[in-house]
């Protein structure tokens, strides 16, 4: 699939290569103020989810707490390989950024470090959006070393991480790899995910008496496991839905998905071939069905909307004119509220509080 994104405007005159030093420390500055940010360890919810298992009886989540549990309860090694997949994905984006091979495939990573993302990035440490984007970056490398079935493999393995996955990571991948491969073959490559997803979906999300086993594996663990994390696998969807205004979480999430579509579209030009790269940008907002947590979807959303516009732009600049209009998107994402969990807040960059906000 080509879009006009691909076929746009003859491309900007820009120097061939950016001098090596300024474009490192242009990404080490936007990594550096985003690290800054959002950094702190990753939070006992998340600890308590890395122990759901397979073998424990679990049904969804399961893949990473499988890996995980012949190295015991412990919160230690919970903590490292958090961090080691939070290193892994930053090493993906480190890529992205360095071999963009243009300045407007640079402009977007930077900005996405920059934006309320970057911080959020590293406050969600552990939880399981992080494997799932660092198994798409992988099933993208695969595709593109012409591995399709590997990649597909992969995104299969995403089902098992979260099932969020099929609103998250397989929309990106089944638009980058309709860019590769006709359709037909895309069909075929999507649809061992698509259907271990909606398998997962259609089990209980757990057996008779998992939950409580598990409560009493991380009982004598050496962090304070969160009870209202394994009350997910207890509870059905219309009861989650008890307990939160689905109403309020897409309130939260619409503007920002329109700003993202509609933002896309003028960049793109509305035409039946921007229809999958739309959808691949907005289908997070369906997560307002799946549980409550606004600003993560949101982050989410914008995330998709990054990828997708850096797959789009491929080895051509945006004209002067696009490039303004791009500017002008993210300025307003600036002011997309995306608060943090656990009492967490993004740090500011000012060595004093405000007076206003000390009183």
């Amino acid at each position: 699939m080509t879009t006009s994104l691909d076929r746009g405007p003859a491309p900007v005159t820009v120097p061939a290569k950016s001098p090596r030093r300024r474009v490192t420390a242009l990404f080490a500055l936007a990594a550096g103020v985003a690290a800054y940010t959002g950094f702190r360890l990753p939070g006992e919810w998340a600890a308590t989810l890395q122990s759901v298992s397979l073998t424990g009886g679990f049904h969804r989540r399961f893949l990473v707490g499988t890996l995980l549990s012949p190295f015991g309860p412990g919160y230690r090694v919970r903590a490292v390989a958090s961090f080691l997949v939070l290193a892994a994905l930053l090493t993906a984006v480190a890529i992205a950024f360095f071999r963009g091979r243009t300045e407007s495939r640079r402009l977007v990573v930077v900005a996405w470090l920059l934006l309320p993302t970057g911080g959020y990035l590293f406050h969600e440490v552990g939880y399981f959006d992080q494997v799932l984007y660092v198994l798409l970056f992988a099933a993208l490398w695969a595709s593109h070393r012409n591995r399709p079935v590997v990649a597909s493999a992969l995104m299969t393995l995403s089902v098992a991480v979260h099932e969020i996955a099929l609103l998250t990571v397989l929309p990106v991948f089944g638009f980058a790899l309709l860019r590769k491969v006709p359709s037909r073959r895309a069909c075929v490559l999507l649809a061992p995910p698509a259907v271990a997803g909606l398998v997962i979906l259609a089990l209980p999300p757990a057996a008779p008496g998992a939950v409580d086993q598990l409560r009493k594996t991380l009982s004598t663990a050496d962090f304070p496991y969160r009870a209202d994390a394994l009350s997910l696998f207890d509870r059905t969807q219309a009861q989650s839905w008890q307990l939160y205004s689905v109403t309020n979480v897409l309130l939260y999430l619409v503007p920002i998905a329109i700003l993202l579509v509609g933002g896309f579209l003028v960049l793109h030009r509305p035409t039946l071939a921007a229809a999958l790269p739309a959808a691949a940008i907005a289908a997070p907002a369906l997560l307002a069905f799946g549980g409550w947590d606004d600003a993560r979807w949101g982050f989410l959303l914008v995330t998709n909307f990054a990828l997708v516009l850096w797959l789009c732009l491929g080895g051509r600049e945006l004209s002067l004119s696009r490039v303004g209009v791009l500017s002008a998107l993210l300025l307003v994402l600036t002011h997309v509220p995306m608060p943090y969990f656990d009492g967490c807040a993004p740090r500011g960059l000012t060595l004093v509080t405000p007076v206003e906000d000390a009183r």
